[in-house]
């Protein structure tokens, strides 16, 4: 009966290890890709590519207005190209407004986790906006798709947030501003498990508008630093 049990524990653990992605190597700095937010364009995530060498923007599919889990199953394709051109164990992605939500969705639920170093989220809604959860009851020709996913009480945010908000495998970092009028309320941006930069708080930062936190050159250096070397221990310089 003891021989029985030992068998089984071991069984237990070798299923968990076959289903946990290996660490991720942390030391080698990957590609860069970035996930543009809601409407896909991605004139806002100019500063970011310019800032950080050879970064790649992921061009949503459609309009950028529909299924975020789409969204996260082309970034999904794309990682595979990107990896396979450039012969790398990972990448690092940096997610904003919506695109967070797409970039935590293929983390945590396509195999992302095995191969992201670093996740950066910017202004994104990771619990919902009152924005969304307010067009959804007005009615669904004014809200689409994606924003209703945005829904504080979307099955894909609930689904998202039931668990480990922050898989093992990438560090991770949460940037914000306290004057966000967009993502309502603005700490809906911090994920348990995540570094977390309230520009304000930490930074001191005069108001910042939803488009601008992305464009601030603090923003720009604060992801610069995270993707450093240091990871999600790096220091803050404001």
């Amino acid at each position: 009966m003891v021989g029985a049990l030992v068998v089984v524990g071991v069984r237990a653990v070798l299923d968990r290890s076959a289903d946990d992605p290996a660490p991720v190597d942390q030391a080698r700095r990957g590609p860069v890709l970035l996930v543009p937010g809601y409407g896909g364009s991605t004139t806002a995530l100019e500063d970011l590519a310019a800032a950080l060498p050879g970064a790649e923007v992921v061009a949503p599919p459609g309009d950028g207005t529909g299924d975020l889990r789409e969204a996260a199953r082309a970034l999904a394709d794309r990682v595979r190209e990107v990896l396979e051109r450039t012969g790398a164990p990972s990448v690092d992605l940096v997610g904003y407004s919506a695109g967070g939500v797409v970039v935590r969705y293929y983390v945590a639920e396509l195999g992302g986790a095995a191969v992201t170093r670093r996740v950066a989220t910017v202004a994104s809604p990771h619990h919902g906006t009152d924005l969304a959860a307010l067009a959804t009851s007005i009615g669904s020709g004014t809200c689409s798709e994606a924003c209703r996913q945005l829904d504080p009480g979307s099955d894909l945010l609930r689904a998202l947030n039931a668990g480990d908000e922050t898989p093992a495998g990438p560090r991770w970092l949460s940037v914000w501003t306290e004057t966000d009028q967009t993502v309502v309320p603005a700490d809906s941006a911090v994920l348990d498990g995540a570094r977390s930069v309230d520009l304000q708080a930490t930074c001191g930062t005069g108001p910042l508008s939803h488009g601008e936190v992305v464009r601030a050159p603090v923003t720009v250096s604060v992801v610069e630093a995270f993707l450093g070397a240091g990871g999600s221990d790096f220091l803050v310089a404001c």
